[in-house]
């Protein structure tokens, strides 16, 4: 008997295993014609028709027993033991009354089955006897139920109470009684007619059948009469389960098997079967059938890899049943969503659980159902229709929303997408990767949108849509990371559509960001260099290389957390539209950005870098170009617009140029000597375009001696050179001449000349020149080996050198003055102020030096004196602690400086020094913060004393709680502050006061009075909106820096600043002042409940009784 089969799962079945339907089964009575009679649609007419389904239950326990030994069926049955029960049941039916109706409908039943009659009298054959008289029961009480299903259901017992049962319900126990009958009736009526390896499960052999017995008449009996107990669903679901590889088994060989095992059957019946067979397949859970074929189909020749855990062997299965299992698992394909439920069975996860997992694991098992999946089965008229048929399939599996099996279900599909894509590309091209991309391509640019669709507001692709086509592409083209150059090529169709996607999610909180943003990554990395920087060129519109969103269609933010595509709304406010087209482009700029700080380690962020000053390059020549052509009046109107876009390139190159400076940091370049080399020779191109048009600047200048001190700096040992790296420098040598014949400058003509010399001799040879502008560069000394005597390197403060490094050259003492008279990078005195070996032994005249810098004229030299005299101070330099008052002076005089290198670099220094001695500088801080210097005017005096506020707001933060004994005059600075006629003064003082509050915390003393009264009337009469809503601010960092003390600490003033709060928010016009005052009254709440209801906790106390 096929013990194994009570291994399957039975939570395998969905919709109870059999799907019942109008449709009728195929034509069973037809099988019958030998074996079987038809259903017995007319229960209640007939002799049966008052059995109830308990007594045919009843019959059924009395001919197999009572269940001995574990397990829910107990012990394997024995022959002796059924035909003991089978006489004691026909004892009962024939002598007790009760059972007469029974005997009737059995009767019936065997009447019209003559197969089974003859086999259940059949005395010689034990098996099969005990066999037919177990069918001929479960037929019995599938008539019973049948007719039972078909009375209308008894009303419930009350209203709104549970409906009762339906009358063909089994209960447990007689459910399991069913399972046993199914059990002994497949075990003896149909597993010993199979032959050798078809359908054998591992388990006990079943009694073998008596010499001359004809195997197929039998076996079709029995098929016969379980098929028609599985149209039932308290029949069916449990034959179905537990047996269904069996009964496929036999419906196999008496259809198609061969003649010797058939004898007896007519070509009818064999028909017949072979439309029973297809019956059930169609009826039963479709991932289940896949796999019971595949256990039909038997197992592979080769043994399993080594290493990995061994199941039980299949045993192997004829070449027949072999190749019709592979014909209807084809058929099972191409069914309707065939390909879900072929994945699911031979995945083993169609229970899902642990087994799920665990297939996801098993990269092998998915490769090997990809590839399964990629080839065209026989039964296919074409390899297109195929594709047709599948490929949406395969698309469908990326949707599925069980975590268990999503992950295995999205491995096989993308490794079956990848596997198509690799042998047959067209067709996957049309039929996989188009139909992905859809939602994307329809609104490029490169789309024709129909003129239905282009009213404002329609929606043309919707949030689930777009989610699901970004999540899909995620999966497909990341997650498979397979770089072909038809995914490569497919994918750039739409890269613009994701970038602007990106960049509309970073501006939002969306979670397709994240995805867009490894789509682009993973695009980039894969793609050629010279591909990925022509992307991110037509990313931000420079050029035409991707396609980008279509220019009347925009996104909008989903109520999901995603985004939808839909047709612009027309602005007919020219303003406005051209304020967002600007605010759009910065957008995109920013965006690109961000990016490229995530690939600077590839060296794409420094290619691009590059890329950009060679763009730059190309402007300046073509405003030369336009210069000398003259104006564009008089031009047609396609020159007007080829010149108009070519303007606008200029300002993107300029926008992008700019961007990329202030955001890229400084680890940019990662191959030095190629890309160094290239940003040098690009320097030296827009400096000689500029010297050809007559029109260098400054800045231009300062860039070209930053670029060739890199090369100084490179030639001087910072970098180790090779061969090659010559041969790459090699390339500068006619840019380098050309600088040195053209250039006004001769210090810098000097440097290029001396550069070539370097180059050309691979560094043997480098002149002082050379040095000294690596120096510069590099911050520190070169050392004896590479500098010459007499020669004073320059030194950044950092390095322990007080004095900052400006050009690319030292300055000398007697030449500090010389630079007003000289460019930036004239000489090497005028690149900054003097130089001292380290802080330890700076002398009188240089510091006398560096404080004549701090007046120079030039914004970059009197920056880097300030910086430096901060680096002394910080470093406690005796010499300029000595004459701390005159720094003190220097730094206030360059507060009141417009350029803003100079007057941070002065805030810092003064809230440096003053953090060092506040006993001394702090008053002098304070009486200028409180009158205006005599002389200027009001916005000059109002901008000096907010930046001498930020100064005493550091010195705040650098003393820490020592700032307690300068509390007095701090506050009533700040509150002098606060009633100044300039409203900007006011806020700023107020915005002060706040922070030093926050502060203080438990030290704000008897002062919290004031601050009070200052706040309220501030706030409710003040006559500017800014200093209003820095009142109430003001309350808001008082609050948050008390936390839960603050009804101890403000407990007398706790209630003027509550009405305070809510006179704000009931009156207050202002929405940021409003939005503070709520603000404050949340932490107000906040403090409040927990004084309120403390936090219960639960600690154990010890006490020591005496």
């Amino acid at each position: 008997m096929a013990a194994g089969d009570a291994s399957l799962p039975l939570v395998a079945l969905q919709d109870g295993g059999v799907r019942h339907g109008p449709a009728p089964p195929p034509d069973l009575p037809k099988m019958a014609a030998a074996g079987l009679a038809p259903p017995l649609g007319g229960g209640s007419k007939m002799a049966g028709g008052a059995v109830e389904p308990g007594r045919v239950v009843e019959a059924l326990e009395l001919l197999l027993g009572r269940p001995e030994g574990p397990g829910p069926d107990g012990a394997p049955l024995r022959l002796e033991a059924l035909r003991g029960n089978a006489a004691a049941l026909e004892e009962r039916l024939r002598g007790e009354p009760c059972w007469a109706a029974l005997r009737g409908l059995r009767a019936a039943v065997l009447g019209r089955a003559p197969a089974l009659a003859a086999g259940a009298e059949d005395e010689a054959e034990p098996g099969w006897a005990a066999a037919c008289a177990v069918l001929a029961l479960l037929l019995c009480l599938k008539e019973r139920l049948a007719a039972l299903s078909a009375a209308p259901t008894a009303p419930a017992a009350a209203p709104g109470a549970a409906p009762p049962p339906a009358a063909d319900t089994l209960s447990a126990a007689q459910g399991r009684t069913v399972r046993r009958a199914l059990r002994a009736a497949v075990g003896l009526g149909l597993v010993p007619y199979l032959p050798p390896g078809v359908g054998q499960r591992p388990g006990l052999p079943a009694p073998p059948p008596s010499p001359g017995v004809a195997r197929g008449a039998r076996l079709r009996a029995a098929t016969a009469a379980l098929v028609e107990l599985a149209q039932h669903p308290a029949l069916g679901v449990p034959l179905l389960a537990q047996h269904l590889g069996l009964l496929l088994a036999g419906l196999c060989l008496l259809g198609h098997g061969p003649a010797v095992h058939c004898e007896g059957l007519s070509e009818a019946e064999r028909a017949q079967s072979r439309e029973a067979l297809q019956h059930v397949l169609d009826c039963v859970y479709q991932p289940l059938a896949v796999r019971e074929l595949l256990i039909l189909q038997g197992g592979p020749k080769q043994s399993p890899p080594a290493g990995e855990e061994t199941k039980p062997a299949l045993a192997r299965s004829p070449a027949w049943l072999r190749r019709l299992c592979g014909q209807l698992l084809s058929e099972r394909l191409m069914r309707p969503n065939g390909l879900q439920a072929v994945v699911r069975g031979i995945m083993e996860g169609a229970g899902g659980g642990t087994d799920a997992e665990a297939a996801a694991v098993n990269w092998r098992k998915c490769d090997a159902v990809a590839k399964i999946l990629a080839s065209c089965p026989q039964q296919c008229l074409s390899l297109e229709d195929y594709y047709k048929h599948v490929c949406p399939q395969i698309l469908d599996l990326l949707h599925i929303q069980d975590k268990l099996t999503a992950r295995q279900f999205q491995r096989v599909a993308t490794t079956t997408l990848l596997t198509m894509v690799k042998e047959h590309p067209q067709l996957a091209e049309k039929h996989l990767l188009q139909p992905l991309l859809t939602p994307l391509l329809r609104c490029s640019d490169a789309a024709e949108i129909a003129e239905e669709d282009l009213s404002a507001g329609t929606v043309l692709v919707t949030e689930a849509e777009l989610s699901s086509c970004v999540e899909d592409v995620f999966k497909v083209y990341v997650v498979g990371n397979d770089s072909s150059s038809l995914l490569l090529r497919s994918l750039q169709s739409v890269l613009g559509v994701v970038f602007s996607l990106y960049s509309f999610a970073k501006q939002n909180v969306s979670y397709l960001r994240s995805p867009c943003q490894e789509v682009l990554l993973w695009f980039l990395e894969k793609s050629e260099r010279e591909t990925s920087l022509w992307v991110l060129e037509g990313c931000v519109g420079l050029t035409s290389s991707v396609h980008r969103l279509h220019p009347q269609c925009c996104f909008r933010v989903g109520s999901e957390g995603g985004a939808a595509i839909a047709v612009k709304e027309p602005i007919s406010d020219e303003d406005e539209a051209l304020y967002q087209k600007v605010s759009l482009e910065q957008c995109h700029v920013e965006s690109l950005v961000e990016l490229l700080s995530h690939c600077q380690q590839s060296g794409l962020a420094g290619d691009f870098f590059i890329h950009c000053l060679k763009a730059l390059t190309h402007v300046a020549v073509e405003d030369e170009a336009a210069a000398s052509c003259g104006a564009v009046a008089g031009c047609s109107l396609l020159e007007l617009e080829q010149h108009s876009a070519g303007q606008k390139r200029k300002l993107l190159v300029l926008q992008l140029v700019a961007t990329l400076c202030e955001s890229v940091s400084d680890t940019v370049f990662t191959n030095i000597a190629q890309q160094v080399e290239e940003f040098v020779a690009v320097t030296l191109q827009r400096a000689c375009v500029s010297l050809t048009q007559g029109h260098g600047t400054a800045v231009e200048a300062q860039t070209l001696s930053m670029a060739m001190g890199l090369v100084a700096a490179m030639l001087s040992g910072a970098v180790q050179l090779k061969s090659s790296d010559f041969a790459v420098l090699k390339r500068l040598l006619p840019l380098l001449e050309e600088v040195s014949c053209t250039h006004p400058d001769p210090v810098i003509q000097e440097l290029a000349a001396d550069l070539r010399i370097a180059i050309c001799t691979h560094g043997a040879f480098s002149t002082e020149t050379v040095d000294t502008a690596a120096e510069s560069m590099l911050g520190k000394k070169l050392g004896p080996s590479r500098t010459e005597a007499g020669t004073a390197p320059c030194q950044s403060p950092g390095a322990g050198g007080a004095l900052p490094r400006h050009g690319h050259g030292c300055s000398h003492p007697s030449a500090s003055r010389e630079s007003e008279e000289q460019t930036v990078h004239g000489k090497p005195s005028a690149a900054g102020p003097a130089a001292a070996p380290s802080a330890e032994s700076l002398t009188p005249a240089q510091l006398h030096e560096l404080l004549l810098s701090a007046y120079d004229p030039q914004v970059p030299v009197r920056a880097a004196a300030l910086r430096s005299l901060s680096s002394l101070i910080t470093q406690r330099n005796p010499e300029a602690l000595q004459i701390q008052e005159k720094i003190l002076q220097v730094f206030l005089e360059s507060v009141q400086h417009e350029d803003s290198f100079v007057y941070l670099s002065a805030i810092q220094g003064a809230a440096l020094l003053s953090s060092e001695y506040p006993e001394q500088i702090l008053p002098v801080l304070l009486a200028r913060y409180g009158r205006p210097v005599q002389g200027t005017e009001d916005t000059t005096a109002a901008v000096t004393r907010m930046k001498l506020g930020e100064v005493l707001m550091r010195i705040t933060r650098a003393l820490g709680d020592m700032v307690i004994k300068h509390r007095e005059p701090l506050i009533h600075a700040f509150l002098r502050g606060a009633r100044d006629p300039d409203s900007t003064l006011r806020a700023s003082s107020l915005s002060n006061l706040g922070e030093l509050c926050q502060r203080l915390g438990f030290q704000l003393g008897s002062v919290i009075h004031e601050v009070s009264s200052c706040l309220t009337a501030i706030a409710k009469t003040d006559p500017e909106a800014e200093v209003r809503r820095a009142a109430v601010h003001v309350v808001v960092l008082l609050l948050r820096g008390l936390s839960k003390k603050a009804t101890e600490v403000l407990q007398d003033v706790l209630r003027d600043l509550y009405r305070l709060l809510k006179h704000v928010v009931a009156a207050e016009p202002d929405g940021a002042a409003v939005l503070h005052a709520q603000l404050a009254l949340e932490e107000l709440d906040t403090a409040v409940r927990s004084v309120l209801f403390p936090p219960q906790v639960l600690e154990k106390k010890i006490v020591v009784l005496p």
